[in-house]
């Protein structure tokens, strides 16, 4: 067994999750047992300390739905949702109005004073292309 496997064990542990032989099934259990799956294929395609920052940056953002590379605005990116509104096939937090201007609906995150993050209507944030998604976070006071 790899030290990443182990690590990863030591780590569940850490976090407050039980062995998984001593795990009952359900949600806690499928996640260690599935991120140990993952661990264990990466594992064997014997990354070096190289690769494998490139191939989990690759991973995570394809994992998330992410792009790869900078949207590009051109037709072939975009579906049309709604009357006039356009979401983009390659990044499903951008859409297009019927103006042409588009945006991005998680451009802008709040982030209260305990860490805890949320979206609102002020997160819409609008772009020009090449675009590449990311988010900026706000710091908010908590209204008393």
């Amino acid at each position: 067994m790899s030290n990443l496997i182990e690590h990863a064990k030591r780590e569940f542990l850490a976090a407050g999750y039980k062995p998984i032989d001593e795990e009952e099934d359900g949600l806690n259990k499928r996640i260690q047992e599935n991120i140990l799956e993952l661990l264990r294929v990466f594992s064997e395609q014997g990354h070096s300390g190289s690769s494998a920052p490139h191939c989990v940056g690759m991973f995570k953002k394809l994992a998330m739905f992410e792009p790869l590379c900078p949207l590009t605005g051109e037709e072939h990116e975009w579906n049309e949702v709604g009357e006039g509104v356009w979401q983009n096939s390659r990044c499903s937090h951008v859409f297009k109005e019927k103006d042409g201007k588009a945006y991005d609906m998680n451009g802008r995150i709040f982030r209260g004073p305990n860490g805890c993050c949320y979206s609102s209507k002020d997160s819409r944030v609008y772009i020009d292309f090449p675009y590449t998604p990311h988010r900026e976070y706000v710091d908010v006071a908590v209204e008393g």
